[in-house]
């Protein structure tokens, strides 16, 4: 008898749990995107950019930013000395051109992009989206993992870095 109360028990929560009200968000975010950043190894390169670029502050700020970032890999790809020339304190003004051309203003999710579609950076010149075989693309870098939510934005990570002209 203990047995089947025991049964009934579980039961009766399972039952009352599948009919409770859910929440519309699955979770809160309490961190900003320097701070994933900083979290995901995978982006280290990223962030000591931002840090000499001087632009912590800035992404640390309300927002909101969706930021195409790219994975220590994606820097790896660049010709040899090109991240440690760009993290030179003389060179600053070119790695802001580069880091802020990942960088465009609003929250945009990858169920809003479309094929073709342009988008203003905060350096100012635009990147161009294609969707093809399922996949987004930035200019010529691939979205490997999308709508990653921070408190001031979103990040959409790249498995290259874009280049804006120089």
């Amino acid at each position: 008898m203990k047995k089947f109360l025991s049964i009934l028990m579980v039961l009766t929560v399972v039952l009352a749990s599948s009919f409770t009200n859910k929440t519309a968000s699955v979770h809160e975010v309490d961190a900003d995107i320097v701070d994933l950043a900083v979290q995901t190894e995978f982006l280290s390169t990223l962030v000591a950019a931002v840090k000499a670029g001087d632009l912590v502050d800035v992404l640390k700020g309300d927002g909101p930013f969706t930021v195409f970032a790219p994975t220590n890999d994606a820097f790896a790809k660049l010709p040899a000395g090109t991240v440690e020339n760009l993290l030179k304190p003389e060179n600053k003004a070119q790695l802001v051109a580069v880091l802020t051309y990942h960088v465009v203003p609003g929250k945009v999710m990858s169920s809003t992009l479309k094929d073709g579609m342009k988008a203003k950076t905060v350096q100012g010149q635009e990147v161009t989206i294609s969707l093809k075989d399922g996949k987004a693309m930035v200019n010529n870098a691939t979205v490997t993992a999308a709508d990653i939510e921070a408190s001031n934005g979103v990040v959409h990570v790249i498995d290259t870095v874009i280049l804006p002209s120089m």
